[in-house]
């Protein structure tokens, strides 16, 4: 059977489409699995050994459309289900199932705060969209396969003081209103006490430079001063004194395999709700989940691995978007200014 799975965006929800890819390949007979989606993504498909081969939207929806008729299909599993997936269906003319993204719900909790979402976590929405084909939950949570030329060797790539370890904090997020404030950010670094290297795309180079600048002051300023050896006129630095967090600014420097590498590496991960904390899902590490305008409730916290949740519970303006703002609202940002971050780290975070 020749099956097309649709997803175009984004690099979390790609990832957490994974158990669906494994689960056609292996548990359909004869499965033949194609993937559609965005060429960004031609990364995090082509490494995946559960997908033949994938298509990619480089030009215009006609394009595509002529390019997947020519396949001759099966089977569509949509787990994107908009307009575009509509008619990419509707032109292809085979049976198909959808995602059901629970739109109407969703806009409950947003705009009326009535929660009606199921306990349902989104990889299973996207395992029922399968369902009719005979795929089910393996168990084995989510997949992210590194080619070999994109893993970091620490002990080469990384400075000197994050080579027998370190907690990776990915500080980015597509919406402002998903990211700590950079004073937040500096605050929580100051408690973790472990070496931090900091993940995030080019656009969080200058946020990760204030951070990594930050605690170089701090270290400066609580280091002794130089001291003077008997009898010589020559002063030798003193060591510092190691309470401020070892930081280095790893935003911009790695490509997203790189990314994943480090991710894989790290003691612990803290992130944003944002595509590197379901990476660090599927290396089933450890994760401190930090929330603002979205909430857990949604369906998508981390998948099948151990997690703590910082967010703050009961604020009434709280969910104001299913996805995020360039600004909060209501010029506030409470949901994230008021996370408290009175936690012992590093500690064996807590599922839900």
């Amino acid at each position: 059977m020749k099956i097309l799975v649709l997803r175009f965006s984004s690099i979390g929800d790609i990832v957490l489409t994974t158990p669906v890819l494994r689960g056609l390949k292996l548990q359909v007979p004869g499965a033949v699995v194609h993937v559609a989606t965005k060429p960004a993504f031609r990364g995090l498909i082509e490494p995946n050994p559960y997908v033949d081969k994938g298509h990619y939207l480089t030009g215009s929806l006609k394009e595509l459309v002529a390019e997947l008729k020519a396949e001759q299909f099966d089977f569509v599993v949509d787990l994107h289900h908009n307009l575009r997936t509509s008619l990419i269906k509707l032109q292809l003319g085979v049976k198909s199932s959808s995602f059901n993204k629970l739109n109407w719900r969703k806009w409950l909790l947003v705009n009326l705060k009535v929660n009606t979402m199921p306990r349902v976590h989104i990889v299973d929405r996207y395992l029922a969209a399968a369902a009719p084909l005979g795929v089910q939950n393996d168990g084995r949570g989510l997949d992210y396969f590194i080619p070999a030329k994109d893993e970091v060797d620490v002990h080469t790539d990384l400075p000197a003081g994050f080579q027998r370890g370190y907690i990776a904090f990915a500080i980015g997020a597509q919406h402002a209103t998903k990211r700590l404030p950079v004073e937040r950010i500096i605050e929580l670094c100051g408690q973790l006490r472990q070496p931090i290297v900091l993940l995030g795309g080019p656009g969080d180079e200058s946020t990760g430079h204030v951070v990594e600048l930050a605690f170089e002051k701090e270290a400066a300023a609580i280091s002794p001063a130089p001291g003077r050896i008997p009898d010589s006129p020559a002063y030798f630095p003193a060591p510092p004194v190691t309470k401020a967090p070892l930081i280095y600014n790893a935003c911009g420097k790695f490509s997203l395999n790189q990314s994943a590498s480090l991710v894989r590496q790290a003691q612990l991960v803290v992130s944003h709700d944002t595509g590197l904390m379901h990476i660090a899902a599927a290396f089933r590490k450890e994760i401190v989940s930090v929330w603002g305008n979205t909430v857990p409730e949604f369906g998508m916290y981390p998948y099948h691995t151990e997690f703590r949740i910082l967010e703050v519970n009961g604020l009434p303006c709280r969910p104001c978007s299913k996805i995020g703002y360039e600004k909060c609202p209501q010029g506030h940002f409470k949901c994230m200014r008021d996370i408290r971050f009175d936690l012992d780290f590093p500690a064996s975070p807590v599922g839900r």
